[in-house]
């Protein structure tokens, strides 16, 4: 093994907001974490990734990790604990990785797009007591200020932005934490400066920005749409007939009737269709051919773990679910009072915006067996973008 990369995703992240670290809120339906490791190993030339995490984050890293498709997965190893600084974590990550790796870029979670071009200006130029960072050259004016007034104007041309991955020969890296001894650095390419080393500056990537504030999951979802650009509309219907019972699943939400819905699994008829058109979008069969009714292990089982499974194939090929459209056709029960809170759960659970979930309600005029009140049909469309 020649390069490795060590994945700094340790921090607490409480700038950004929310009720989980920044690397581990979503974007584009799945974990920010989600797409560094997966992006990171898709790069030819990074025979193993080493990621290194908040002690206490294990379940949150595990289910980010899970979103990383299969054929990739050997690249990553198990994740290590962090210190309480970045520099104790990425000496953690250091001494993890194995003997004869040659080669080590250092890489922010919170950067989550790594094009493959970086990495190969990057390792490219480092060499025997030279390492490299990636930089954006300030396009513009640059101002010293005291509180909210000016007091100086800065020559830009001598500035640049730095951005990671940072990279180094790996035996170059160790001599300088080893020299760094108690000091604290912010990045390492200071560490390693401070040792005697030369760095190289290269040609960044404006993919390579950081997500720091909350506007910055705005930013990081434009991009994703930006680079998506294969569009595709898979179609899925459902029905399943009444027995009895005194409610019945509609998205998730329980729904009080004379009735329930029939069927193997909790029968809830919107999901269902739901998940079979975002199978059809990704060409990955019907939801019969993952979760079999004659399993035992779906008798009754709640049907938001079936949506979830076609959403996760849909982010291991790299893509998300832009719009979700669902129509529910019956007599009864009435389902407009209910539409909402079915919308929420349905983008609740798989990390989207309520605007990208719609959900309709119609009768067939008492004609038929819907008419009849025989049952419940559902028809579903999902959009879905991919690379």
């Amino acid at each position: 093994m020649t390069h490795a990369l060590i994945l700094v995703a340790g921090g607490k992240g409480v700038r950004v907001g929310g009720p989980l670290p920044k690397q581990y809120q979503h974007v584009g339906g799945q974990p920010l974490l989600a797409h560094a490791l997966g992006h990171a190993a898709q790069c030819d030339d990074i025979g193993l990734i080493q990621p290194v995490i908040g002690a206490e984050h294990r379940a949150l890293y595990d289910d980010a990790a899970g979103y990383v498709p299969h054929a990739l997965q050997h690249k990553i190893a198990a994740p290590v604990a962090g210190g309480a600084t970045r520099q104790e974590s990425t000496k953690a990550g250091l001494d993890a990785l194995p003997k004869d790796v040659e080669s080590v870029l250092v890489h922010d979670a919170a950067r989550a797009f790594l094009p493959q071009a970086v990495v190969d200006r990057l390792l490219a130029a480092i060499r025997p007591g030279v390492g490299a960072i990636p930089v954006i050259h300030v396009p513009d004016s640059v101002k010293r200020l005291d509180s909210d007034s000016v007091i100086e104007e800065l020559d830009r041309s001598g500035l640049a932005l730095a951005q990671t991955p940072q990279a180094f020969k790996k035996g170059d890296l160790v001599m300088a934490f080893d020299a760094a001894k108690t000091q604290d650095f912010t990045d390492e390419a200071s560490l390693a400066r401070h040792a005697g080393m030369v760095i190289h500056a290269v040609l960044g990537d404006e993919a390579l920005f950081k997500v720091t504030q909350p506007e910055d999951f705005i930013k990081a979802e434009a991009f994703m749409t930006t680079t998506l650009k294969d569009v595709r509309t898979g179609m899925g219907f459902d029905v399943h007939a009444f027995e009895e019972g005194d409610q019945v699943i509609l998205c998730g939400i329980a729904v009080p009737h004379s009735h329930k819905l029939k069927g193997h699994s909790d029968a809830d008829v919107g999901l269902h269709a739901i998940t079979d058109a975002v199978l059809g979008a990704i060409s990955a069969g019907d939801i019969g051919d993952h979760f079999p009714p004659s399993d035992p292990q779906w008798k009754g089982a709640a049907s938001d773990q079936f949506l979830l499974h076609a959403a996760k194939l849909v982010t291991q090929k790299g893509g998300l679910i832009a719009h979700l459209d669902l129509t529910l056709i019956c007599e009864r029960p009435k389902i407009g009072p209910h539409r909402q809170a079915m919308a929420q759960n349905i983008a609740k659970l798989l990390g989207l915006d309520h605007d990208r979930v719609s959900i309709k309600a119609t009768t067939t005029e008492k004609l038929g067996f819907t008419g009849r009140q025989e049952g419940i049909a559902a028809q579903a469309i999902a959009t879905v973008r991919l690379p």
